[in-house]
């Protein structure tokens, strides 16, 4: 499996606007710790995280998870080049208890970013997220609940749920359950 160095491309991004650590964290309701955990690789954030610091830094989600700077038309992954973003924290810099791989991370101009995640009973926090765009979850393996504004709806394997990610939301373990999923987003790729 492959990792992404996402820390130092936001890192690069804030250094090429002169911005500080406290300037973005003021900015974007983060606490300065974290971007710098972030940026040092030393955790990674979720998706939802993710997304708001592009949207703030005025780039695309999937720049963060390019290698080289070569618009492609198509992509193959294969199953051990998975890019894993594993250690999934919240703000606050408690666990979420799952993990993600990218399914696609090559392409700049997709619309739609997929991915893998693994949702195991580690949580540590309670937060919800929300952002723009759509998204598309299928459980291949396993149950789970999703928070969805408000609503705890459980999920077996072999379900599907299609939202809005403006909606508040987040993922919970099945107690004792190991759970994998395929999310495919839109709207912060």
């Amino acid at each position: 499996m492959h990792e992404y160095d996402i820390g130092s491309k936001l890192r690069e991004l804030r250094l090429a606007r002169n911005l500080t650590l406290q300037v973005v964290a003021r900015e974007i309701g983060f606490s300065i710790a974290l971007l710098s955990q972030i940026e040092n690789n030393h955790i990674s954030p979720p998706i939802a995280t993710l997304s708001k610091l592009a949207r703030f830094f005025k780039v695309k989600m999937s720049s963060l998870f390019v290698e080289k700077d070569e618009e492609k038309k198509y992509e193959i992954i294969r199953r051990d080049d998975r890019p894993v973003i594993s250690h999934v924290v919240s703000r606050g810099g408690s666990s979420h208890g799952y993990f993600f791989e990218t399914l696609s991370s090559g392409m700049k101009s997709k619309k739609m970013v997929p991915f893998i995640i693994t949702v195991s009973d580690e949580v540590q926090d309670d937060a919800t997220y929300s952002s723009e765009g759509e998204s598309f979850i299928h459980v291949l393996s396993g149950s789970f609940f999703i928070l969805l504004n408000g609503n705890r709806i459980t999920l077996e394997e072999g379900d599907s749920i299609y939202f809005d990610t403006s909606l508040e939301h987040r993922f919970l373990p099945a107690q004792g359950v190991k759970t994998t999923i395929l999310e495919v987003t839109t709207g912060r790729t």
